[in-house]
């Protein structure tokens, strides 16, 4: 639905905040929660009073704790939050993406106002090591060996099978985004590799090594967002307006998609794309969920970035580069900002946020006008559960 369609009004970011990833086993989830979200109200200036609803993703955080299990709620007590409804949304990676969309529809409607989007995961134990993640509630297929590694294992060798992509390529990803990394204070790994790093890494399912595959751990990640009416009650002069905000899920029934390409991604692009009035050709800075390497490479191609089959020669190319045609995972990506699995969309958002606000540092992309990030969650009957792709725009400092 167009912006312009009666009753439906302009949704805007004006505040966001980041904790680092990394691991952190003596924070709790609270703590992570309040310390982006507190971040996000002095970007804003706007106090916790002001806020009318709290949207908050989380994929496992609080699943198994009963005290933890409105994590919202949590989040709003800690930073004083009083009387607001919480929503809390689950959708594996996608869940910051998803909180991010419900606050978007209530502020869109005009039911609220002003909205806190957090996204947060602790995913560390208290020794500090990580957890694994794995498919959740694939039984059967976990039991055969279906993992997420597994699977983008197949779809690397199917890639590179039908296109001719080759490993090199699929290793640049890595190097690049690390290379981005270094410069984002925030990430969790920043050291520089190199190509021969990432092929020489140890194997996790072949051809993909560690480096190919994003790390766990814990993070917190929050915008403030109002729509036309709240901005001019708080006084405020917002410069990011939201484009687009599509969700979808899998088309479980399709028999005929393919390792190389996601359908659902393309089909949530293509309603985002819509709702801003875009294109692919108009995206200024994206980023993309590069779980593992060969995945953002397929994403070129699903968001419209290049044509079926040349993703590979697009990195290869520097395009994807920070000073290329179209820089992608700007912050680091998943693969080196990290992966706590509910704070990954927020995240997203930030980053962009910071890009269209000119403050991204040694990073920034240079007239940066529109932004795009895209996020799958879960699988289901071998397809994506959910995908989330959100469009911002805003003017270059």
């Amino acid at each position: 639905m167009s912006t312009s369609d009666a009753g439906v009004q302009p949704v805007y970011v004006v505040g966001s905040g980041m904790t680092a990833f990394g691991k952190f086993p003596d924070l709790a989830l609270g703590d992570l929660g309040r310390m982006a979200g507190a971040e996000a109200l002095r970007d804003a200036g706007v106090r916790p009073a002001q806020i009318g609803v709290i949207a908050c993703g989380t994929a496992r955080s609080g699943s198994l704790q009963s005290r933890e299990s409105g994590v919202g709620q949590l989040i709003g007590w800690e930073l004083g939050i009083e009387g607001a409804p919480a929503y809390n949304e689950k959708a594996y990676c996608a869940s910051g993406a998803l909180a991010f969309s419900v606050a978007h529809m209530a502020l869109a409607s005009g039911t609220h106002d002003v909205a806190l989007v957090v996204g947060v995961e602790r995913m560390s134990t208290r020794d500090g090591k990580g957890r694994p993640i794995t498919s959740d509630g694939m039984v059967l297929e976990g039991e055969q060996g279906f993992s997420p590694p597994a699977y983008y294992a197949m779809a690397a060798r199917r890639h590179m099978e039908v296109y001719g992509t080759t490993r090199s390529q699929i290793a640049k990803v890595a190097v690049k985004n690390r290379r981005a990394a270094a410069d984002n204070p925030k990430a969790q790994y920043r050291a520089p590799i190199t190509e021969a790093d990432v092929v020489g890494a140890k194997p996790v399912a072949g051809p993909l090594t560690l480096l190919d595959c994003c790390p766990t751990g814990d993070g917190g990640a929050a915008l403030v967002l109002v729509n036309a009416r709240g901005a001019e009650r708080l006084g405020l002069d917002p410069a990011i307006r939201v484009g687009g905000s599509a969700i979808g899920s899998g088309y479980f029934g399709d028999q005929t998609r393919s390792l190389t390409s996601f359908r659902l991604d393309r089909e949530t692009a293509r309603r985002a794309y819509e709702q801003a009035g875009v294109g692919p050709a108009d995206i200024d800075v994206a980023e993309v969920h590069d779980s593992f390497s060969v995945a953002e490479i397929i994403h070129y191609e699903d968001l419209g970035f290049c044509g079926p089959g040349e993703g590979g020669g697009l990195v290869e190319s520097g395009a994807t580069a920070l000073g290329g045609r179209i820089p992608v995972n700007t912050g680091g990506g998943l693969l080196n900002r990290g992966h706590p699995l509910g704070a990954t969309g927020v995240a997203q958002l930030v980053e962009l946020s910071d890009q269209l606000r000119g403050r991204s540092g040694a990073r920034q992309v240079e007239g940066a006008r529109r932004a795009l990030a895209q996020i799958s969650g879960g699988f289901h009957e071998g397809d994506f559960a959910t995908s989330g792709v959100t469009i911002l725009e805003g003017t270059p400092s």
